[in-house]
């Protein structure tokens, strides 16, 4: 699904008005009702009061059409009207003046920002000042009219974004919005994958409200969001005369002493993610942890006993996880160099291999293309540097994926995939009770699991990230987020295939 910018938006919006035809008005009334259903199915208390702070754009035009419909669902809805301007937008006057005149709703039209101590503590508080067509920080009066919202201790809904958050580029400063939720139109703005504004935007939900697919058959965007629909599209069937060499050889070189857990889990998640061969090689002194955990794997020992110091046989494997609890050790950078250096097998990196990578730049020259990184936000900084902020992040991200060409998968709540292209895309699955030690080691190895099934390393990238986010999903409803552990994903692996694996 793409992502498109606000302009693509509003570009998207115009398309629609002219070739279905519809009027931006009717359009309008079409994306409000769409709000209004998810209002309803969301807050069916209408003894709450409900206070619609609204400006005079068209996202003060979307505020007066809820309040227009809370009022027929006879909730107790009233408007205050920030007008500090004197400029209005048509369809928004055209709202205001479909508004019932029997009295249901109270309007209040403020010319300047006054203090909010008048709405009640339990009241709901629906923010519809400033869509995504802002374009610079807001200052002035309606910074202050922030700030006061800001200072209740209400909950808040914003409707198409929350007023002050630039939808596309960073927003520096505390002149936003702080909602409880926002609900979108169409698409999910950039903005919203972005950590720096999990505190302004809350949680997120977005409405289809017809905006036309022609449009988006023929407009690209860098930016997608995996969605089940797609990662549907990519899976592989399997054949009746199948055998386990059908499915792939792969090889994990993972552990050291005292850190054999993340070999393990790596190598249980490889399995389930459907590799028909699987070999570990690890430090000697893992034998019998290897063997006892994960008996369908055959293990390669290193000649040393607490760390990798060796190059395996490179031959027959068609897929290589590398990194999960390898530790740093001068023989272990040597040993990764050489790895490096003799595989001709697609590439998952992550963790100790990464940290490696960051500490030897030489190494880089010896990355084969398409080989898929797996750093978090730390293993991400020590690769390639610090950023200002997180789109400066994920520019970045862009720009070392293009440069390397390969697929680097930046781990965190919207875990996003840059491929060489230059796409990035944004994952739609997985939730808080995955932050947990040895979650990155279950993804290696089902990315890795993928690879040596002959997906290709966007696909696998791609593919593994939300197989291991639904992984998660399908764990927490039934086990909650608190107690989840890495062990829990592997074990409901088998539920995300079946899910995944039902007729769209």
């Amino acid at each position: 699904m793409k992502i498109y910018s606000a302009a693509q938006t509003r570009a998207w919006d115009s398309y629609t008005i002219e070739h279905e035809p519809v009027s931006s008005f009717e359009l309008m009334n079409r994306a409000v009702q769409v709000l209004t259903d998810w209002f309803l199915q969301t807050y069916p208390l209408r003894t709450r009061p409900v206070w619609i702070l609204c400006g005079t754009g068209n996202n003060g035009g979307d505020g007066l059409a809820l309040a227009r419909h809370l009022s027929w669902e006879d909730y107790d809805a009233k408007v205050l009207v920030c007008d500090f301007s004197g400029k209005h937008s048509q369809d928004f006057d055209r709202q205001m003046a479909d508004l019932p005149t029997h009295g249901q709703i109270a309007v209040t039209t403020w010319q300047s920002p006054d203090s909010l101590s008048f709405i009640p503590s339990d009241a709901l508080v629906v923010d519809a000042l400033f869509g995504s067509g802002l374009n610079r920080c807001l200052e002035g009066h309606w910074a202050q009219l922030v700030t006061q919202i800001n200072q209740l201790t209400n909950e808040i809904v914003a409707i198409d974004l929350p007023s002050g958050l630039l939808a596309d580029v960073h927003t520096p400063g505390e002149a936003v919005v702080r909602a409880s939720q926002t609900f979108s139109f169409e698409r999910p703005k950039l903005a919203f994958f972005m950590p720096e504004n999990a505190g302004r935007v809350g949680q997120w939900y977005v409405g289809k409200i017809g905006l036309l697919a022609e449009y988006e058959a023929t407009v690209p965007s860098p930016y997608e969001l995996i969605t089940p629909e797609e990662v549907r599209q990519w899976l592989q069937p399997r054949s009746k005369f199948s055998h386990k060499g059908t499915f792939g050889h792969a090889l994990m070189v993972a552990g050291s002493y005292g850190k054999m857990g993340a070999a393990v889990l790596a190598s249980r998640a490889c399995l389930r993610a459907g590799t028909g061969l699987l070999s570990v090689h690890s430090p000697s002194s893992g034998y019998l942890v290897l063997q006892s955990a994960v008996p369908e794997a055959m293990f390669s020992p290193d000649k040393r006993a607490r760390y990798w110091s060796s190059v395996p046989d490179m031959g027959q494997y068609s897929a290589i996880g590398v990194g999960p609890g390898i530790d740093r050790k001068p023989e272990t950078a040597i040993a990764f160099e050489g790895l490096l250096q003799a595989t001709k097998s697609p590439l998952v990196l992550d963790a100790d291999a990464l940290n490696l990578l960051a500490e030897n730049p030489g190494f880089w020259a010896f990355v084969p293309e398409n080989t898929i990184l797996t750093p978090h936000p730390k293993e991400f900084e020590r690769l390639f540097g610090k950023s200002e902020d997180d789109f400066a992040r994920l520019d970045l991200l862009q720009q070392k994926a293009s440069e390397h060409k390969v697929v680097i998968v930046l781990k965190g709540a919207h875990t996003v995939i840059a491929l060489p292209s230059g796409e990035c895309w944004f994952n739609s699955s997985g939730n808080p009770g995955m932050a947990t030690g040895g979650s990155g080691d279950v993804l290696t190895g089902i990315i890795t699991g993928l690879l040596a099934q002959k997906y290709t390393p966007a696909q696998a990238a791609l593919l593994g990230v939300y197989l291991h986010g639904l992984a998660g999903d399908l764990a927490a409803e039934q086990l909650g987020e608190q107690a989840m552990i890495a062990s829990d994903l592997i074990e409901y692996l088998p539920a995300a295939w079946k899910d995944l694996r039902k007729p769209g």
